[in-house]
C-alpha cells in the first residue's frame, strides 16, 4: 500500500448555479512533507465545518484503483490526483477491505479509518455536474476518513502500513452499503453495531435503519 499522492487546499470562493459558494474540495498536489494535525493536515482546511473536519474526518483518502471507473464513466475526462477532493490518493487501501477501527501508519503519523464519505453539493461544483452527486452514491465508491491517532509528517511515496486491525470485520464498504435501497439484513446490521469505534453519526444511522 502507497500515498501516491499527498493534496491540500485551503477555502477559496467559486460561482455555482449563480451563487458564490466557498470550498476547499479543489486540492493540489505536494511533494513537500506535511504535518498531519488531530484535525486538519497543515496547508489544508475545510469551508463548512458543520458537515466538514473535525475529528471524525480529520483526513481523507481515495483510491487510485477507482480513477479509471470515474475517467470511464465521465466521457474519458482526464482526471488528476485530487480531483475528489482527497487528502491521500492511494493504492491498496481499499473500501471492501479496511475494517472500521483499522489503524495505518503513513510516514510517522498513525490514522484510524472511521466511516465512508457521503458528498454533499460541492461535489457537483468540482464536476460542473449535478448528477455527480447521485453517480458517486450509486458507484459505491466512497473512499475513507480518517481520525488522527497520533501526529506526524506524511509525504508523497510514503509506504502505508496496517499496524493495528480491528477484530470487528465490518468494512468501511459494509457501511455504504448499508444506505442501499432494499430490505435490510437486521443481523447484518447489529453487528454492525458491535463495532466499538463507529462515529456516533453512523450509529445512528443504523440504528435507525433496524427500526
Amino acid at each position: 500500500m502507497q500515498l501516491l499522492s499527498l493534496n491540500i487546499g485551503l477555502p477559496q470562493e467559486y460561482s455555482w448555479k449563480g451563487k458564490p459558494v466557498r470550498t476547499s474540495i479543489f486540492k493540489q498536489p505536494t511533494t513537500e512533507p506535511v504535518y498531519v494535525h488531530t484535525e486538519h493536515l497543515a496547508g489544508d482546511g475545510q469551508a463548512d465545518l458543520r458537515v466538514h473536519g473535525g475529528p471524525n474526518k480529520a483526513v481523507y483518502s481515495y483510491p487510485q484503483e477507482h480513477y479509471a471507473f470515474w475517467q470511464n464513466h465521465l466521457g474519458g475526462e482526464e482526471l488528476a490526483a485530487g480531483a475528489f477532493g482527497e487528502n491521500l490518493t492511494t493504492t491498496g487501501l481499499l473500501e471492501d477491505q479496511v475494517r472500521v477501527g483499522d489503524c495505518y501508519q503513513i510516514g510517522t503519523a498513525v490514522l484510524m479509518a472511521v466511516q465512508p464519505r457521503q458528498p454533499c453539493f460541492k461535489l457537483g461544483l468540482r464536476f460542473q455536474n449535478d448528477q455527480m452527486i447521485r453517480d458517486f452514491e450509486q458507484a459505491g465508491r466512497s473512499g475513507i476518513y480518517f481520525q488522527v491517532q497520533k501526529e506526524g509528517t506524511v509525504q508523497a511515496g510514503d509506504t502505508i502500513t496496517l499496524v493495528q486491525q480491528s477484530p470487528y470485520a465490518v468494512t468501511i464498504q459494509d457501511l455504504t452499503d448499508s444506505l442501499s435501497p432494499g430490505p435490510k439484513n437486521a443481523r447484518k446490521l447489529e453487528a454492525m453495531l458491535e463495532a466499538p469505534h463507529l462515529t456516533p453519526s453512523w450509529r445512528e444511522r443504523l440504528t435507525r435503519l433496524l427500526v
